[in-house]
């Protein structure tokens, strides 16, 4: 049974009968639709935390999707398990293939800074200083652009940047 059947509280059985009046009434080729269902059910299996039903979902939505802008925010959900189960260098891929079809996506250039950021401090523990630096530099970098698209957002990276002295660069 697809996962948009499987109704577990009310906030889903709500979202999931409103996804349904929406796919209906609104016009859109078929494969949009199948790239819409999966999605959804993607969404579903990964707030759960069924995150190999939810990569599956995300993988056989891409297989339909052609509109770049969706495509980005399934490329950023599939990053986002991948940084949940500590694979960054895959979440990178993941993230840096969504930023190129939608380079307004500031979650994407928080979450890439977030893992330069974890690096950094990798490279600390490791006691390499210049190389520490380099990826909280990368860090900044992104957080910057993040910060400039989504102002009032990333209040904890901002405090960073200032205290860094890596604001203002």
């Amino acid at each position: 049974m697809p996962r948009s059947q499987k109704n577990y509280n009310f906030i889903d059985k709500t979202f999931t009968i409103v996804a349904d009046i929406l796919l209906q009434i609104i016009p859109m080729a078929s494969g949009e639709k199948e790239a819409f269902t999966y999605y959804r059910d993607g969404m579903s299996a990964q707030s759960e935390g069924e995150y190999a039903e939810a990569l599956q979902n995300y993988y056989e939505a891409m297989r339909p999707e052609i509109d770049p802008y969706d495509r980005s925010y399934i490329l950023y959900n599939i990053g986002l398990i991948h940084t949940s189960n500590g694979e960054h260098t895959k979440a990178l891929e993941y993230y840096f293939q969504a930023l190129e079809r939608n380079p307004s996506l500031p979650q994407a250039l928080n979450n890439t800074a977030l893992i330069c950021h974890y690096r950094g401090e990798q490279a600390i523990r490791q006691g390499d200083p210049e190389i520490a630096e380099a990826w909280f530099n990368q860090a900044a970098e992104y957080w910057k652009q993040a910060i400039a698209l989504a102002p009032s957002n990333y209040i904890e990276a901002q405090n960073w940047l200032k205290i860094t002295g890596r604001f203002g660069e």
